[in-house]
């Protein structure tokens, strides 16, 4: 699995997507993470199957098999995932929420009214079946809590691969990160950055002791936070569609955090956006977890 994916929860337009995506597999993106609710899965096929053809052409290939290279979760059916992607199968799957909302009610963020009964169950037997058919070639969840994955995993007959949830080091979720290793269950942190204006918070980017150790290793404040994520071993979905940010969040690779630097982030100031964002009437979201 990629370990850097591109974010695409931007609720931008879709030519603007189309070419962030473009730019992003240019630099070297090979994980894009999308869902029905962001309306960016046409445009993201577009750009896969744009850039394949160019790929292909260039190598004196062509092959259905170059659609399905890269790394894409969804959050919807997949029937219409799939269609819309231009994809044969998903390599990645994923529950997006514990919620379901009632017919008709796509607006985002969703109203309480509009909030229905969720049979997990259900659900995951769904998920499992979609890879058994070879629809997807994994299945994961999103925003699970630990009592969450409990409760899955106490009926599941294919466990989660992953776990994506809000982390970054203004919300580090170590009892959860602990948890999801001990069950071989891989975490794709989303927010990595904070998520600036969107959540109504730039905690992050403005955080007093990680621009201290930015400023020390001559790097800015996402490439510190990207760094630490990737030395816990968890996976990114990190959301820029500026083309030289792309570059710059790919570039934490060559350079080491110390253990100073881990006692100044353990000393981070602890603040979950989503409490905050369009999701805090879903007071169950997260079992009073952190």
């Amino acid at each position: 699995m990629p370990v850097i994916g591109l974010g695409t929860g931007a609720f931008t337009s879709p030519v603007d997507t189309k070419v962030a995506v473009l730019e992003a597999i240019k630099a070297g993106y090979r994980h894009i993470d999308t869902a029905l609710v962001y309306g960016s899965e046409q445009p993201i096929g577009e750009a896969i199957a744009e850039e394949a053809i160019a790929e292909a052409l260039q190598l004196g290939l062509i092959g259905p098999e170059m659609n399905s290279s890269l790394l894409l979760s969804s959050g919807a059916l997949i029937i219409f995932p799939i269609l819309f992607l231009k994809l044969e199968y998903l390599d990645l799957y994923l529950v997006h929420w514990t919620i379901a909302v009632k017919p008709g009610n796509w607006e985002f963020p969703f109203p309480e009214e509009a909030i229905d009964s969720f049979d997990l169950e259900g659900v995951w037997k769904a998920m499992e079946e979609c890879q058994k058919l070879g629809l997807t070639k994994c299945i994961g969840v999103s925003n699970f809590s630990r009592k969450k994955l409990e409760n899955l995993l106490s009926f599941a007959t294919i466990p989660p691969s992953v776990n994506q949830v809000e982390m970054n080091p203004t919300w580090q979720q170590k009892e959860l990160r602990e948890y999801c290793k001990s069950k071989g269950i891989i975490i794709t942190a989303y927010s990595p950055l904070g998520s600036g204006t969107y959540w109504g918070s730039n905690n992050v980017v403005d955080d007093e002791l990680l621009k201290e150790i930015a400023m020390a290793h001559g790097k800015s404040v996402p490439q510190v936070s990207l760094r630490w994520l990737y030395e816990l071993g968890i996976t990114i979905a990190v959301k820029s569609y500026n083309k030289e940010r792309m570059k710059q969040n790919l570039e934490i690779f060559d350079w080491s955090l110390t253990k100073g630097d881990y006692e100044k982030i353990d000393r981070v100031k602890q603040h979950r956006l989503m409490s905050d964002g369009p999701t805090k009437f879903i007071v169950d979201l997260c079992d009073g977890e952190n």
